[in-house]
């Protein structure tokens, strides 16, 4: 039998503001299709129209998407079309509640958590329901809302108290009008990621320069390298990544179930 072609490495489906997220998750599969000899079982919890769905299906994997609006799905199934792996992503209306219904015999090699966290009502039971659909070694790849990023932006904005509220308050909202249910800090997200189960072996602050800089600057494709270069200099830096990460306006683990 002639040798599987290797997928080549596309890595366009992702914005550039989120480049740094796409590029870790790719760099994980890449490793764990070498580790395992065959495309991953891949789960997309809120993976809406596919943007991280649909590069990592052109790569060969397997990915069943989970969301709960029909019109994200049906543009999923276009672009899937479009790309020419229609064959390689199902999508499943729904949300967190149905992952019991969603175990492969051997579990998934991966579950994409990006943007669920926030807004579900139980963290924690979310996480759980991760855990057990994933196979024993298999990688979680979550990003959430941090907390220290609307801190500064209430700050910047002059408003103080939202400020304070955001940073003292549990679920990290700046008041009862916050849009969004809650937000994370680093050592939130480990802790929560550790009593699930994970082993984390990767967190770092995603855009945590991006809504500082001034309006234009990343206009051409020149800055937004230039953008990308200094985030990826940021999560990496043996000094700073710590401190500067968790004032990211996401934050992004890689965990390994244990």
């Amino acid at each position: 039998m002639p040798e599987e072609r290797r997928p080549t490495r596309r890595g366009g489906g992702a914005s550039w503001r989120t480049h740094a997220v796409s590029s870790a998750v790719e760099d994980l599969v890449t490793a764990q299709r070498d580790r395992l000899g065959r495309p991953l079982r891949v789960l997309d919890l809120g993976g809406g129209t596919g943007g991280l769905a649909v590069p990592l299906a052109e790569l060969g994997h397997e990915i069943t998407v989970i969301d709960p609006s029909p019109d994200a799905l049906a543009a999923l199934e276009r672009r899937a079309a479009e790309a020419g792996v229609a064959g390689r992503v199902t999508a499943r209306q729904g949300d967190a509640d149905i992952l019991s219904e969603m175990r492969p015999d051997d579990g998934f090699d991966l579950v994409c958590c990006h943007g669920v966290l926030e807004v579900v009502d139980d963290p924690e039971s979310t996480l759980s329901a991760v855990a057990a659909v994933l196979a024993p070694g298999g990688h979680l790849s979550v990003t959430v809302a941090g907390r220290l990023a609307v801190v500064l932006a209430r700050v910047l904005a002059g408003d103080f108290a939202q400020a304070t509220a955001a940073l003292t308050s549990e679920d990290g909202r700046w008041g009862a009008t916050d849009p969004l249910p809650r937000r994370f800090d680093l050592v939130r997200l480990r802790t929560l990621l550790e009593a699930a189960g994970f082993s984390v072996e990767h967190l770092q602050g995603i855009r945590v320069f991006g809504d500082l800089a001034p309006s234009g600057s990343t206009d051409t494709a020149a800055d937004r390298a230039a953008f990308v270069a200094l985030e990826q200099a940021v999560a990496t830096h043996p000094d700073h990544a710590g401190a500067l990460g968790g004032l990211g306006a996401h934050l992004h683990a890689l965990a390994c179930r244990r």
